[in-house]
C-alpha cells in the first residue's frame, strides 16, 4: 500500500481527522476483481429479490395481511443495510482501499446500525403477530389491524433512528487525532473507537446501556411470545393443524436465528485470537448474507409468495416466447 495515499490532517492544538483510510481487502488485484464480481452479483440479487418481495406484497390482494406487510418492511430494510455498505465497498475493492471523509463514515454508521437496530424492533412486532395469530385467533382482526400494524411499525422506525442517535451523536464528539486507518471495509463503531484519541468510556456506556431497549426487551418478546405459542400447538390435538401452525412460524424463527447468531457471533463473542480477515468475513454475515438470505426464507418456504412469483415467471416467460416468435416472423 501507497503511504502517500494516506492522508493525516492535524491541526495545532485543536486536532481533528478530518478523512478515514479504510483499507478493505488487502488481496491481490485479480482476487479484488473477483471480489467485485462476487459482491456485484450478490448485492443485485439481494436489490431484486426483496424488492420483489415488496412488489407482491404490494399488489397481491391475498398478501394484504399484517405478517405480509411486516415482511415488506423487512425486506425494506433488507435493502437499506446493504445499500448503505456495499457501493462503497466496490470504490474500496477496485481501489485497495480509499478514503472516506468523516462526515461519510458517521452518516455510514448512523444508517447502518439504525436498520440493524428496527430490524431487532420489527422481528419482536413479527413474533408478537404470530403469537395474537395463534394464541388469540378471535381477536386477532381487532388487535392487528391495518393501522396499528402501521403504527408498529412506524414506531420501529422511529426508535430505532433516535436510540442510535443518542450515541452516534457522541462519538462523533470523540476527538480523533491520531491514525486515520481503519482495517476494515465499512466504519464500524469498534474500529472507529479505537482510533479516538479522547476516553471513550461514555460512548461504551451509552452502548451498554442502550442494549436493554435495543437488543434485550425485543429478544424477551421473541422468546415469551413463543413460549406461549408451543404451548398453544401442542394442545391442538390434530397433528394437521400443529403442523401447519408451525410452519407459519418457522420461517420466522429462522430468520431470528441468523440475525441472532451472526450478531452474536461479531459482538459478543471474545474476539481475543480472532484476525482482522476473520472478523470482516463475520462482517459480512450481517451486512450481505442475511439480507440475501431473507427473502429466500420467505418465499421458498410460503406457498402464497411461490404461487404470485410463478405467475409473474409465467408471465414474463410467455412475453419472452411471443417476442421471439414476432422476431422469428420478422426475419421471414
Amino acid at each position: 500500500m501507497n503511504v502517500k495515499n494516506i492522508e493525516i490532517h492535524e491541526e495545532t492544538n485543536k486536532t481533528g481527522v478530518l478523512e478515514f483510510y479504510l483499507l478493505g481487502f488487502q488481496v491481490s488485484q485479480g482476487l479484488r476483481i473477483s471480489l467485485f464480481s462476487l459482491f456485484l452479483v450478490v448485492y443485485c440479487l439481494i436489490f431484486c429479490g426483496n424488492l420483489l418481495i415488496i412488489t407482491l406484497v404490494s399488489t397481491s390482494k391475498n398478501l394484504h395481511t399484517p405478517m405480509y406487510f411486516f415482511i415488506s418492511q423487512l425486506s425494506i430494510s433488507d435493502i437499506v443495510l446493504p445499500t448503505d455498505i456495499v457501493p462503497y465497498m466496490f470504490h474500496i475493492l477496485l481501489n485497495n482501499g480509499e478514503t472516506f471523509t468523516f462526515i461519510g463514515c458517521i452518516t455510514q454508521l448512523y444508517v447502518f446500525c439504525a436498520s440493524e437496530v428496527f430490524e431487532c424492533f420489527l422481528l419482536a412486532v413479527m413474533s408478537y403477530d404470530r403469537y395474537v395469530a395463534i394464541c388469540n385467533p378471535l381477536h386477532y382482526t381487532y388487535i392487528m389491524t391495518n393501522g396499528h400494524c402501521v403504527i408498529l411499525t412506524t414506531m420501529c422506525w422511529l426508535f430505532a433512528f433516535s436510540f442510535v442517535l443518542i450515541y452516534i451523536v457522541t462519538t462523533a464528539k470523540l476527538n480523533f487525532c491520531g491514525p486515520n486507518i481503519i482495517d476494515h471495509f465499512f466504519c464500524d463503531l469498534v474500529p472507529l473507537l479505537e482510533l479516538a484519541c479522547s476516553d471513550t468510556f461514555f460512548v461504551n456506556l451509552e452502548v451498554s446501556l442502550l442494549c436493554v431497549p435495543i437488543i434485550i426487551i425485543p429478544a424477551t418478546i421473541i422468546v415469551i411470545s413463543y413460549t406461549y405459542i408451543v404451548v398453544s400447538v401442542l394442545r391442538i390435538p390434530s397433528s394437521t393443524v400443529r403442523q401447519k401452525a408451525f410452519s407459519t412460524c418457522s420461517s420466522h424463527l429462522t430468520v431470528v436465528a441468523i440475525f441472532y447468531g451472526t450478531i452474536f457471533c461479531v459482538y459478543v463473542l471474545p474476539s481475543q485470537g480472532r484476525t482482522l480477515t476473520m472478523s470482516k468475513i463475520l462482517s459480512l454475515l450481517y451486512t450481505v448474507f442475511t439480507p440475501l438470505v431473507n427473502p429466500m426464507i420467505y418465499s421458498l418456504r410460503n406457498e402464497d409468495i411461490k404461487k404470485p412469483i410463478r405467475k409473474i415467471l409465467y408471465q414474463l416467460a410467455q412475453n419472452f416466447i411471443v417476442i421471439i416468435h414476432k422476431r422469428g416472423i420478422g426475419h421471414l
